[in-house]
This record gives C-alpha cells, sequence and structure tokens, in this order.
C-alpha cells in the first residue's frame, strides 16, 4: 500500500533526562545518589554513542528530539523510531525491587512527556522492573491504553532464564494487552543478574560484548521449552541487539533433542523452532557481515527473516547501522518486510505517520524504489 511504512527502526536510543520530577519525593535522596545504578563495567576506548550524534544545542546524544528527528529520521527516510531508552534498563537489576519500581515509572512518565508528547514519528517501551513480576504486570496495564506505548521492555540480563514461571504475570499482562515483550543487552552481569557467560566474567569489554548471543539463546531457549508460548498464545518475544546468526544453529539443536526428549516438556505440541518462528523476532543491528554476504543471506532465509527480523539501527551508539548499508543482496519482499513490514504489524503501523514537510517522505520514497548501496558498503542490488 502507498501510505504504509517504509521504514521503522525498532532500536533508537533516547535519552529521557532526570527522573526525579516523576519520582516520589522519599526516594529523592536516593536518586540524586545513585541515579539508575549498574552502568558500563567494562571499559571500551570508543565509548557508548557516535562522536557526530551530539545536539546543535548540546547535550549528550539521544538527548534532543528534534535533533534525533532531522540528524536521524529525516536523513534515511525513517516513518517511525522505536524508543528504548539509554542507561536505564539497569533498574530490573536494583536488590530493592521498590526502587525498581519507581524508577521503571518514573522512565515512562518522562518517555511519554518529554518524547511521545513531541511527534507521533516516535512509540516507546514500557519499562518495567522484571525482578517484580507482579509490579511489572501492573505497569504494563497502567500504560497498555496509550497507544503511542507499543511494547514491554526488559533487560536482557536477569537472575534466571525467563521463561520460567516465575516471569509469567509479566506475559500474562502483555497477552492480554496485546504487547510484544522486548529485550535488550548491555547489564550482562551486573547488579542481581548472573555472571555474562556460564564460566564466569570476561576479561575486556571486546570478550564481553562478542558473546551476548549466549545470552539471548538461554531466554529464548527457556521461553520455548517451558510452555510460555502455549500458555500465552498471542504473546510475541523481540530479541534486541543480539545478533541473528545463532538461530539456526539453536533451532535445529532444539529440535533435534525434542524428538528423543519431548517427554520432559508435554505441553509443547510442536517442534521449537515452529514456536520461534511464530513468536520471536530479531533485530538487525549488530547484524553480522561475513567475507561472503551470500552466507548472511542463507542464515537469513533458514529463519525466514521475512517473518522474524525487523530493521535497528541502534542509534547513537558508535557501531550503528544505516539502513541502506546494513545489508546484503536480498529478494525485495524479503528486505520489504525486514525494513518495515514486520515492525509495522508488530506495532500496529499500519499507516505513515503526518510530516511538516515532503522531505522526509521524498527520502522514504527514495528506499522504497532503489536499492542500489553506496560503493564503500555495496553488496549487490536485490534480486
Amino acid at each position: 500500500m502507498k501510505d504504509s511504512p517504509v521504514l521503522i527502526d525498532t532500536d533508537v536510543h533516547n535519552q529521557i533526562g532526570s527522573l526525579l520530577p516523576y519520582l516520589p519525593k522519599a526516594w529523592h535522596e536516593r536518586y540524586q545518589t545513585v541515579k539508575v545504578p549498574y552502568g558500563a563495567q567494562y571499559y571500551s576506548s570508543v565509548g557508548t554513542n557516535r562522536k557526530d550524534a551530539v545536539p546543535d544545542k548540546g547535550g549528550v546524544p539521544g538527548s534532543d528530539p528534534q535533533f534525533l528527528i532531522s540528524d536521524h529520521m529525516d536523513r534515511y527516510g525513517i516513518d517511525y523510531a522505536i524508543l528504548t531508552g539509554s542507561g536505564v534498563l539497569g533498574l530490573s537489576l536494583d536488590p530493592d525491587p521498590d526502587y525498581g519500581n519507581v524508577l521503571a515509572a518514573a522512565c515512562n512518565d518522562g518517555m511519554i512527556d518529554t518524547w511521545l508528547n513531541v511527534s507521533s514519528r516516535f512509540r516507546g517501551s514500557i519499562f518495567v522492573n522484571a525482578s517484580d513480576p507482579i509490579e511489572a504486570a501492573a505497569e504494563i496495564r497502567r500504560h497498555a491504553s496509550n497507544p503511542s506505548m507499543v511494547q514491554v521492555l526488559m533487560a536482557s540480563a536477569a537472575r534466571m532464564p525467563y521463561g520460567q514461571r516465575f516471569y509469567h504475570p509479566i506475559y500474562d499482562a502483555a497477552n492480554e494487552c496485546g504487547l510484544p515483550v522486548a529485550i535488550h543487552p548491555g547489564t550482562e552481569g551486573k547488579g542481581i543478574s548472573g555472571a555474562p557467560t556460564p564460566s564466569g566474567y570476561p576479561t575486556r569489554y571486546m570478550e564481553w560484548h562478542n558473546i551476548l548471543p549466549i545470552n539471548y539463546m538461554t531466554h529464548v531457549n527457556s521461553l520455548v521449552c517451558e510452555g510460555v508460548f502455549e500458555k500465552f498464545p498471542k504473546l510475541k518475544f523481540v530479541a534486541i541487539e543480539g545478533g541473528i546468526s545463532w538461530l539456526p544453529h539453536l533451532m535445529w539443536r532444539m529440535d533435534k533433542n525434542y524428538k528423543a526428549l519431548r517427554e520432559s516438556t508435554p505441553w509443547l505440541k510442536r517442534f521449537p523452532s515452529e514456536y520461534i518462528k511464530d513468536h520471536i523476532k530479531l533485530t538487525t543491528q549488530p547484524v553480522e557481515e561475513p567475507n561472503n554476504p551470500e552466507y548472511l543471506l542463507q542464515i537469513l532465509h533458514m529463519i525466514e527473516a521475512e517473518k522474524t527480523v525487523m530493521f535497528s539501527s541502534d542509534y547513537p551508539h558508535w557501531d550503528n547501522d544505516n539502513p541502506k548499508m546494513a545489508f546484503p543482496r536480498m529478494p525485495k519482499d524479503m528486505k520489504q518486510r525486514i525494513l518495515a513490514g514486520t515492525a509495522a504489524e508488530l506495532y500496529g503501523l499500519h499507516t505513515r505517520p503526518a510530516r511538516k514537510d515532503d522531505i522526509a517522505n521524498d527520502l522514504a520514497d527514495q528506499i522504497a524504489r532503489k536499492s542500489k548501496q553506496s560503493p564503500e558498503h555495496a553488496w549487490g542490488e536485490d534480486e
């Protein structure tokens, strides 16, 4: 359809700013002292954000809604940005669940006031404190009627795998409200979560960053084997920024073992890979880039990427992806689904937002019509 979105970015990191105006006074002193706990643990020489993403008016990257629109969304013709916050997911990892709960509520109120009320092109994530599922469910229901809040967001770091029944109140609320649940990395090994690998703690940021997909494998494996998608049949689960190439291996291994061990999961009525393809969504950034682009295309076919993968940029982080350069040659239908189709269905974004001018529309139309990549990163024209 002509008016359908052509590009949706499913992972844009915005700064919500000070949460103090949204916190009860009883928590002001603590917040002023520790803010949101459990930030960076591993040192990265490149930092977190792009150096050229500082707003014209000053401030940190991702802190100015209008600059984010012009610097990122208008530049690439992005119809909608799914906002995932910045530096706040540690709220689930504080030993004090009450503090985590008030931080989550403050993040959501701040998101609405300072971002969602600014532009209809922004869509928000409902932050929840996953370490207190009952209160998390209440927070989901508090915002479920707001059409600008389109998913539930939790840290991928956790005390236990996300399929376990401890977390089921969260999925019950999300399933009831028709909202997907998403996880995002960055806090593995911090706070009350476990070590980032089964063997303990890596030494450096690069090691830690390389191995993040194993945590995603853990959660997807748990969600399927614990029967979450049988219990909550409408639930969708989004694995943001966890990579892609690990999924075929996991599906094949799970299917193989299911044939011999299905008596241990009698509630499963289908092969694990079928649940994964119907309920799990991945985002592209950081997409793996093999020397031979055909290898990645083969993986995309293996996981039926036209219904499991959504574009994300990770703006304004140092390794964010340009939508014009992020993909190998692929069938046009698959590319359209990755760039917008699947996200439009998942988040209910079926029409393009109103614009004050036609600049962004023209850019978006160019992306829809042209598939040729820039010379520096060209992987070939679409089929």
